[in-house]
């Protein structure tokens, strides 16, 4: 199913748009960050203004380099890896979202990775690096953030792949797109722990930023609130659907927010 005539709505099927456009535009954002770190080039005229446009700073904290470069990796992983998902592992319903929230989502992608790249310290056009070697920069925040990324991440995968296997037959074959009650990972704790798991990669980054960078932390709530608001909605569904559906189960956060 495609978009639906006339209704200003589109099936969710079109995630995966979100993804492509984030592959691309944060792989170009991350190439030209790297490119611009290891010859010394400076970024295009055009991606420069848009940074000052965003408040690019002069001279910031010696570690934003490094942090900035790791974030938009992970940025872009995340988005490789969610759009594998959408193509090969998710089954998707006959659900919807409306045209403004499909277009809103390609923009938050394109905006998000300029998010991150505003945070490196420019010395006019240029990158900004303390000392000649990028890895003296490391911290132990760097090696925190990447290992909360890998481990969110990959409960993330797994809770896909259970959500795509209630669709499927034992030989992987799609046999119905209904809703069934998952199971297993962190399915014992919430309903819907894709979605805590979107919010924590999201934190992991904030950590790889080395928790103090404000910029990051209000994606990171806006992140929280969109996710929490799902998964509430989720719930809710679970709830109304099938009368079995576990009651010790909460909606977003483990051990919190029952409803």
């Amino acid at each position: 199913m495609a978009a639906l005539p006339n209704s200003g709505l589109v099936t969710r099927r079109y995630f995966s748009h979100f993804y492509i456009i984030s592959v691309l535009w944060n792989g170009f954002l991350l190439w030209s960050l790297t490119h611009s770190l290891v010859t010394g080039a400076p970024f295009p005229n055009w991606l420069h203004g848009l940074l000052r446009i965003l408040g690019t700073a002069q001279f910031r904290g010696g570690e934003l380099a490094l942090s900035a470069l790791l974030v938009l990796a992970f940025l872009w992983l995340h988005s490789l890896r969610r759009l594998f998902e959408c193509l090969f592992v998710s089954v998707f319903s006959n659900a919807v979202i409306h045209v403004v929230q499909y277009w809103f989502g390609l923009v938050y992608y394109i905006l998000v990775g300029l998010t991150v790249l505003s945070q490196v310290p420019m010395d006019g056009g240029n990158v900004y690096v303390i000392g000649k070697n990028l890895l003296m920069q490391a911290r132990w925040f760097h090696i925190l953030g990447m290992m909360m990324f890998i481990w969110s991440s990959a409960h993330q995968y797994k809770c896909h792949v259970i959500l795509s296997n209630l669709r499927k037959n034992k030989a992987g074959v799609v046999i119905h797109c209904n809703h069934r009650i998952p199971f297993g990972d962190w399915f014992e704790y919430v309903s819907s722990p894709n979605y805590l798991a979107e919010l924590m990669i999201y934190i992991s980054m904030a950590v790889t930023f080395g928790f103090y960078n404000l910029t990051w932390w209000l994606v990171v709530m806006y992140v929280f609130f969109s996710q929490a608001l799902s998964a509430f909605l989720s719930h809710k569904f679970y709830k109304s659907k099938f009368i079995s559906y576990p009651k010790h189960r909460k909606a977003f956060l483990p051990f919190l927010l029952n409803t």
